[in-house]
């Protein structure tokens, strides 16, 4: 294993972000995305559409962005092909990436992960590149209609892969650098290269951390009756993403969801769910990833979603009545850490880019891509 110091980081002013305070709204909001009345965008690269949940973003103080991340074009095109190396600096070293459907090929750190339909990933500011994708050959039209999963669906991984990603405050606001550009990249070495760079803003005990969708701790567990009465003509079933420790304690992640009537395909297990991790979330943000839900307001007005609508509301504003068979729920809990972060000011999100490479430190070339040192561990 070859190791290479690039020498100390020579711009001490952009080490943390130093903009305004990020504040979650703690009123009690409601703001819905509805799926039909939605965009696809290629916000970034012509093979990915994306669909933003703006309403949820703006009326929590732009603190929280949930977007749909849908590839629309053949990766084998000089327009679309694998991406370069870079990395993403949201406040807290925040993105989640949540496989819904298709297959996907992503270096992370110099490991390669291969994955599908419910594997969840927090990037936690590692360098990394999309390197596959698979594209069903539909339509644009018919392509974003296809059915998403967290489950590991054979139907489903054969689509063009689609992902959930969320992001602590809108990727617009914060650093974005490139580290390796296309025309820079050598394949016997770049994708098996850790790196190190001291600008990932996480907080402690937060890092890299991938859940397989088959892992024992990605079970689905029975609802907790602790939670109230949850109306379902089939039985409700939660599985906890585990993302509350390698966030830094900033949001929690879980899955609840049901089978088709008279079907199983929810991988189960007999024991308990966490009834109080799940009721965590200064603000929640819900969406539905497939089937129906319904949620009651402060005043008991009946709120009714279906798939890729997204719901996001202040602690106590809503609570989820009913949910329909064969649904699956995103829930994610915004948790009180986001009191300690600041935005980066534009100044600095600007030089961080303009930087690009030169923000890393050290480099270590991997002899192996699938075992060894985890992923981030020259950040440590």
């Amino acid at each position: 294993m070859g190791l290479q110091s690039m020498g100390d980081f020579k711009w001490p002013g952009l080490m943390q972000p130093d903009g305004a305070r990020i504040a979650l709204n703690r009123d009690a909001f409601i703001a819905i995305d509805r799926y039909k009345d939605i965009s696809y965008d290629p916000v970034y690269r012509p093979q990915a559409l994306y669909h933003r949940a703006l309403e949820g973003l703006h009326a929590n103080n732009g603190a929280f962005l949930l977007q749909e991340v849908a590839t629309n074009l053949p990766i084998y095109r000089d327009d679309t092909g694998p991406t370069d190396f870079h990395l993403h600096l949201p406040p807290g070293g925040f993105q989640l990436v949540l496989v819904t459907s298709g297959m996907f090929t992503f270096d992370y750190d110099g490991k390669v992960h291969y994955v599908g339909p419910g594997a969840a990933m927090l990037q936690s500011a590692i360098v990394h590149r999309q390197l596959f994708y698979t594209w069903s050959g539909l339509s644009t039209e018919e392509n974003l209609k296809t059915p998403q999963t967290v489950v590991p669906d054979p139907l489903c991984m054969g689509y063009s892969g689609k992902f959930l990603e969320a992001f602590i405050t809108d990727p617009s606001t914060f650093p974005n650098p490139t580290v390796v550009g296309p025309d820079k990249i050598r394949e016997d070495e770049t994708p098996r290269t850790a790196w190190k760079h001291p600008l990932h803003n996480r907080p402690k005990g937060a890092g890299f951390w991938v859940q397989d969708p088959l892992a024992l701790d990605a079970l689905f567990r029975p609802y907790p009756d602790a939670l109230g009465p949850l109306a379902s003509p089939v039985p409700v079933h939660v599985r906890d993403l585990g993302i509350e420790a390698p966030s830094g304690h900033l949001v929690t992640g879980h899955i609840i969801a049901t089978d088709p009537r008279g079907g199983a395909v929810l991988p189960k297990s007999a024991m308990a769910a966490d009834a109080e991790g799940l009721a965590k979330g200064e603000v929640v943000v819900y969406r539905i990833i497939r089937g129906t839900a319904g949620f009651a307001d402060g005043a008991g007005k009946l709120i009714e979603l279906a798939t890729g609508d997204t719901v996001t509301a202040g602690a106590g504003a809503i609570r989820l009545v009913e949910i329909g068979e064969d649904t699956q729920i995103l829930r994610l809990g915004l948790l009180n850490g986001f009191d300690a972060l600041k935005m980066w000011t534009p100044g600095q999100r600007d030089e961080i880019d303009a930087l690009a490479g030169r923000i890393i430190t050290r480099a270590d070339l991997r002899s192996d891509r699938l075992a060894g040192s985890p992923v981030g561990y020259l950040y440590e």
